[in-house]
């Protein structure tokens, strides 16, 4: 970065949860830290039981695996500044505040991603079902992940670059508890035209593609199971959706009431609500949306602990 473009602005004041009562702060510190480890401690044991027990070796609990270590490393790159930023404003340096920045863009679009692709993994189960071994072969799995981490990658590289070209010359009080890139935006006192041009365009194609795909995805499996002609076989096939819909609901639910709300509705305290729901209650849900709906995974986790159990006596 050049001498000019240095950002006199070297680093930034983080509000967030810390205007609340003491009181309050307190207790959301204890809430927060006990969702992080639930969040942590239910994504690993889904990805361990996954790994575990050789049933669970197909494509739909790879991807399952996958979107369970993305939900633990997005937690991780926001709670631990959150608790902080619950006992006193949190203090973070332009290259930290980049640095959360580009983590936390690729680890949303590879959530963004892996749903779309356990969607359509969903679609050839349904759809194709006598096909489903030939489709969603562990070639294509691992090329469909792989696609996601690159694309995920070059897309946040070219967000926090561009955002690290900006200065930043007065106010450097962001009232959130991480360094959004909206609020970055509002507080330069550069051009941000062609940040927000980006974000627009290639960052919103980067959202609304896969949510098509998905809806595509759910419109040809309604259709399918809507033609079968038992109950019991209706109920079988939706079931097989449940928790991946859950999910999806979940995620861009949370994400249109932030992001794609009119501006004159937005307030602080609602912005922060709703971006708790989805950088820490979404990851903290989706294993209990996969385990208690899911009797495979039960299964594994009981084999799980009553091994453990066996072990220890």
């Amino acid at each position: 970065m050049s001498e000019a473009n240095q950002s006199s602005v070297s680093e930034f004041l983080l509000l967030g949860l810390s205007r609340h009562p003491q009181q309050q702060q307190q207790f959301l510190f204890v809430l927060f830290l006990s969702m992080y480890l639930a969040t942590v401690l239910g994504n690993l044991l889904i990805i361990l039981a996954i790994s575990k027990d050789s049933h669970l070796h197909t494509p739909m609990y790879f991807f399952l695996s996958n979107l369970s270590f993305v939900d633990i490393c997005f937690s991780s790159t926001i709670v631990p500044n959150m608790l902080t930023n619950t006992l006193s404003s949190d203090i973070m340096s332009f290259l930290e505040c980049l640095t959360q920045l580009y983590f936390l863009i690729a680890l949303a679009d590879m959530d963004n991603f892996l749903l779309a692709v356990m969607a359509y993994d969903r679609f050839v189960a349904v759809c194709h079902p006598l096909h489903y071994t030939t489709k969603m072969t562990p070639q294509l799995c691992i090329l469909l992940v792989t696609g996601s981490w690159v694309i995920a990658i070059l897309n946040a590289l070219l967000h926090t670059l561009l955002m690290a070209r900006l200065s930043f010359c007065a106010d450097n009080t962001i009232p959130h508890f991480f360094c959004d890139m909206t609020a970055l935006l509002k507080l330069s006192c550069s051009d941000t035209h062609l940040n927000e041009m980006m974000s627009l365009t290639e960052g919103g194609l980067i959202i609304t593609i896969p949510f098509v795909c998905i809806l595509a995805s759910y419109i040809c499996i309604t259709s399918a199971v809507l033609r079968v002609p038992s109950t019991k076989g209706k109920w079988k096939a939706f079931s097989t959706c449940g928790s991946h819909l859950a999910t999806v609901s979940l995620f861009y639910g949370t994400i249109i009431a932030v992001y794609f709300n009119p501006s004159s509705s937005h307030s602080t305290d609602k912005d922060t609500a709703a971006t708790v729901l989805y950088t820490v209650v979404t990851p903290m849900l989706n294993p209990f949306i996969y385990s208690l709906r899911n009797k495979d995974i039960k299964g594994a986790l009981t084999k799980i602990i009553s091994m453990n159990c066996y072990v220890k006596h």
